[in-house]
């Protein structure tokens, strides 16, 4: 079976499955969108174009879509689509809460379609760097793992500053850097999560989180994001007994720190630094740290489409299950609690 893909919504996100899922052997069968100046564009770029969605749903031609529209959308696109027999992928986040996705999975599963979750940053370098070293013991008991995703940019744009519409960040990148975590450490179960959330320069929509996940395996993570911090971080740091990796940004630059001799035994005066009088924080003596590069590893984000082939193709198992999409909303859940009663909520 060759997926022949409907897009369904061709702002940002549409377009870039429209131009990427033919690297994977995809045909774009057809578009849709209600906005005219994107139906210009669709007829230009030389796709068929469709003004509605109900349309594109009836073109037998069509046997997957992609649901590119606002998250409020999903879950009402998603049972239309199930029922006219297609197959169904979502953008992020799959829905507004796991009621939602129960609701859709439902249909789905009713209409015999398959159903899952475009999470692309699966496929991210930077994060598969860090899972690599995790799974193969790299930083030895690795205690905590760090998160970070910063911009100086600001304001959001278009639907995502409003709530109405399933706007902020949780629900933008949140999903995908919690989503991130977990597929990590997927035998860990999470023991509590907490979370900070703000409007910084938003009145509706959170622009700033901080979620922490304490898991089982001993391993905090800490998850932050905002959209207003000038001077970014480390994009990854991952702390272990037996080194330290940092992750700098996007780009993979970044090193493993390990100690060059081992550091059985403090010195027995306090040394006078910068910060005062010290023993535990004075400088590391020379040749006391050492560098090693980060392990390679090889990704493209279009594999995502190579394994719904393969899954429609009875060649694979689907690499992103609604079982897990689901326990992904219900941190997002567990977070929104957390925030509000200023609490860490038990988990699993």
């Amino acid at each position: 079976m060759k997926i022949k893909l409907g897009v369904i919504g061709f702002g940002g996100m549409g377009k870039w499955h429209a131009l990427n899922a033919p690297r994977a052997g995809v045909e774009i069968a057809a578009v849709c969108d209600i906005a005219q100046e994107k139906q210009k564009e669709a007829i230009e770029m030389g796709y068929k174009l469709y003004q509605t969605a109900d349309e594109l749903l009836a073109d037998p031609e069509v046997n997957t879509v992609i649901l590119t529209v606002p998250n409020y959308l999903h879950k009402e696109m998603c049972i239309k689509a199930a029922e006219a027999g297609k197959n169904v992928i979502t953008e992020k986040p799959a829905a507004m809460n796991v009621q939602e996705l129960d609701e859709m999975e439902a249909a789905c599963r009713k209409a015999g379609v398959f159903f899952t979750s475009h999470q692309d940053r699966r496929w991210d370098k930077d994060m598969l760097i860090v899972k690599k070293a995790y799974e193969e013991g790299m930083l030895g008991n690795i205690f905590t793992i760090e998160s970070k995703l910063h911009s100086g940019n600001g304001y959001m744009h278009e639907w995502h500053i409003y709530k109405k519409f399933g706007g902020g960040m949780i629900y933008d990148w949140g999903v995908h850097l919690i989503d991130q975590i977990l597929f990590m450490m997927p035998d860990a179960k999470i023991k509590s999560v907490y979370a900070d959330i703000k409007n910084v320069l938003h009145e509706e929509v959170d622009d700033y989180f901080k979620i922490i996940l304490k898991m089982d395996n001993g391993v905090t993570a800490h998850i932050e994001l905002s959209t207003y911090i000038l001077e970014y971080q480390p994009r990854w740091l991952a702390a272990g007994d037996k080194g330290t990796l940092i992750v700098k940004t996007f780009g993979c630059d970044g090193n493993i720190y390990r100690t060059g001799k081992l550091l059985e035994k403090l010195p027995p005066q306090i040394t006078e630094t910068e910060a005062g009088p010290t023993r535990q924080f004075a400088p590391v003596p020379p040749g006391g740290i050492v560098t090693e590069p980060l392990p390679e590893v090889q990704t493209d984000w279009v594999d995502f489409y190579r394994n719904v082939d393969d899954v429609l193709n009875g060649r694979a198992e689907s690499k992103i299950k609604i079982p897990e999409v689901r326990r992904v909303l219900s941190v997002m859940e567990a977070a929104w609690k957390s925030a509000e009663t200023g609490e860490a909520v038990l988990f699993e």
